[in-house]
């Protein structure tokens, strides 16, 4: 059996805009993804609210920084035969970084991080697979537009930054905005209907990536 980590924020979390609750179990992306994976694989979930790549935000209680708590993620979880990491929604607020350029050198330094820890037992660092966080989209709610001011424009850049870092560094890649959509209640996150909209469809090239 393959052992799947899937690195993210509020979007692997779970996140219900509309009722600022958590979705159910069944249609968050993450369980979608084991639900069609079956037996094949074990999936890991590490969702966190307001994650970013690698930079810091010391509005929560929790450590939002992605660069400073995967290594501790990886080891807790390892062996691992695939890492998933869909992060940079958060990137784009003007007061974290507000550009698609540093999510991309963020991402780029959690591919370091990935193959570069010292996995127990001599095991091999796992493959992985960038995944594209869907566009940001227009809102009425005024707390989240003024959260992403001007962030929609960079927001549709990630999927290419993402794309060719992918080539370069040998990852798989998945554009999450080619099967969801966000929701207009915050312009952050997705429906029901999306999240599990998008775990059918990282499910094929995860099948793919592991020989499944």
């Amino acid at each position: 059996m393959k052992t799947i980590l899937c690195y993210g924020d509020s979007l692997t979390w779970g996140f219900d805009a509309e009722n600022q609750d958590r979705h159910a179990y069944e249609d968050r992306w993450p369980s979608v993804l084991q639900e069609a994976l079956g037996t094949d694989a074990r999936i890991v979930v590490d969702g966190l609210n307001g994650r970013t790549t690698a930079y810091d935000d010391h509005l929560a209680s929790s450590d939002r920084n992605g660069a400073r708590i995967l290594p501790t993620t990886l080891m807790t979880h390892a062996p691992l035969d695939l890492v998933i990491i869909m992060l940079g929604t958060n990137d784009m607020k003007p007061f974290i970084c507000g550009r698609a350029i540093g999510a991309k050198q963020g991402m780029q330094r959690l591919i370091d991080i990935v193959r570069g820890t010292a996995y127990p037992m001599g095991e091999e660092a796992p493959d992985i697979l960038i995944v594209s966080p869907p566009q940001l989209s227009e809102t009425a709610n005024p707390d989240y537009a003024a959260m992403f001011a001007d962030a929609i424009p960079q927001s549709k850049m990630l999927a290419t930054f993402y794309s060719d870092l992918a080539d370069e560094e040998g990852c798989g890649f998945f554009d999450a905005a080619t099967v969801a959509t966000t929701t207009p209640f915050d312009g952050i996150h997705l429906d029901a209907e999306n999240t599990r909209a998008l775990g059918r469809g990282i499910e094929p090239i995860v099948r793919v990536m592991l020989g499944l």
